[in-house]
């Protein structure tokens, strides 16, 4: 394992390495998912109110290769690891290989409405685009013990506000975004991402993730083998109480249930496929952290390569004259170096999500208690000891 020094995060908020966790690989300069050149990140945050119309959402939005590349396909491709959700696009990125839209992110019920303000954000800026078709990618997770999901609090400009708020740099983790009501092994979840680097012969590309982690019971949750839920002193709300059979006249809610959607990004040239392989390496990167995948948790990974510009095009054919495209990829059996590099990424991306989120009082004065720091610093002590 290496140990480096803690990359800038927005507002001051810590990361897993402030607390001495250490991670395999080579971070990025960032150790995010804006190391990827060219991505950018934005978000929304809903904070409001209190009692049963409470809202702890928002969305978070995700440009592969920046404003200017909008429209302009990337090779891609998703893994559902567990299918209980949703992730909408996936037809055409099955069909096609290849993204090229913005990918939003978001609660389960604020599909739509997220998924019409990208639309309007297209029809805005791209009109070219939006006078043919518009497939892009919403994924969820569910924040309904938070949050009142079933209330119009998400709506179409929320989106839109995401996307003009898209950046490069350090990003926010956390309460934020799509991840502000999320909760991840029975404490407070949220946003989190990391980025490796990896060499290829004298070339140096990036692999990086970003996760709304919202997966996991409190018992799984496991720190270099140390079973870091089982033995925290913090209280469980969510797994302590009957709070779904009250609030839902149904039965007790499952631990593990909630979902995860795993954004991976490379500027490495690579084939759909192996984009399908990298995206199979982020159920790993969850499990490195103890979640065995519950049934009630949909968790769905896109991985996607900004490399190869302009060399995935699905446009109307302007006149009758043949024409052919080329993508330059790694080599398969060169891929170890990459696939390694995405189970690490996701792995701390979870670790990052949990560290960064801070203590939430939501819907109907339901609690979230984040991950108790002093617990984690005592862990990594013992770790060393051994």
């Amino acid at each position: 394992m290496t140990s480096h020094p803690p990359s800038p995060q927005p507002e001051g908020r810590p990361r897993a390495r402030d607390l001495g966790i250490e991670f395999d690989g080579e971070p990025g300069a960032l150790d995010a998912i804006t190391d990827v050149p060219g991505l950018e990140v934005g978000f929304r945050t809903l904070i409001a109110g209190e009692g049963p119309h409470a809202v702890r959402s928002g969305v978070t939005a995700i440009l592969p290769r920046g404003r200017g590349g909008v429209g302009d396909a990337c090779a891609a491709a998703v893994h559902s690891f567990n299918g209980n959700g949703e992730l909408t696009g996936r037809s055409w990125i099955d069909e096609s290989g290849s993204v090229a839209l913005p990918i939003a992110i978001t609660n389960s019920h604020g599909v739509g409405p997220v998924h019409a303000g990208v639309d309007a954000w297209l029809a805005a800026n791209r009109p070219d685009l939006a006078a043919q078709w518009l497939l892009p990618v919403v994924g969820e997770t569910w924040d309904g013990y938070l949050n009142d999901i079933n209330g119009a609090h998400v709506r179409p400009e929320h989106a839109v506000q995401a996307l003009d708020a898209a950046t490069a740099g350090p990003v926010a983790e956390g309460n934020v975004g799509g991840g502000t009501g999320m909760n991840c092994y029975g404490f407070k979840g949220g946003t989190g991402t990391a980025s490796r680097v990896v060499h290829h012969g004298e070339d140096e590309y990036v692999v990086a993730a970003l996760i709304q982690a919202n997966f996991g019971s409190r018992a799984e949750l496991r720190l270099h083998g140390i079973p870091l839920g089982r033995q925290t002193a913090a209280p469980n709300p969510m797994g302590d109480t009957d709070w779904f059979a009250q609030d839902r006249a149904a039965g007790r809610a499952v631990g593990g249930a909630g979902s995860a959607i795993v954004v991976i990004a490379t500027n490495a040239p690579l084939l759909p496929g192996q984009c399908a392989a990298l995206a199979r390496r982020g159920a790993l990167g969850l499990g490195r952290s103890g979640t065995t995948g519950s049934h009630f948790s949909g968790d769905i990974v896109l991985a996607l390569s900004t490399a190869n510009p302009g060399a995935l095009s699905s446009v109307f054919p302007s006149d009758e004259r043949a024409e052919y495209e080329q993508l330059r990829f790694v080599p398969w059996g060169r891929m170890d170096p990459f696939l390694t590099a995405a189970v690490q990424a996701v792995d701390e991306a979870v670790w990052n999500a949990l560290v960064a989120a801070e203590d939430m009082v939501g819907r109907d004065g339901h609690e979230s208690v984040a991950l108790p720091h002093d617990e984690v610093r005592a862990a990594v002590a013992r770790l060393a000891e051994r």
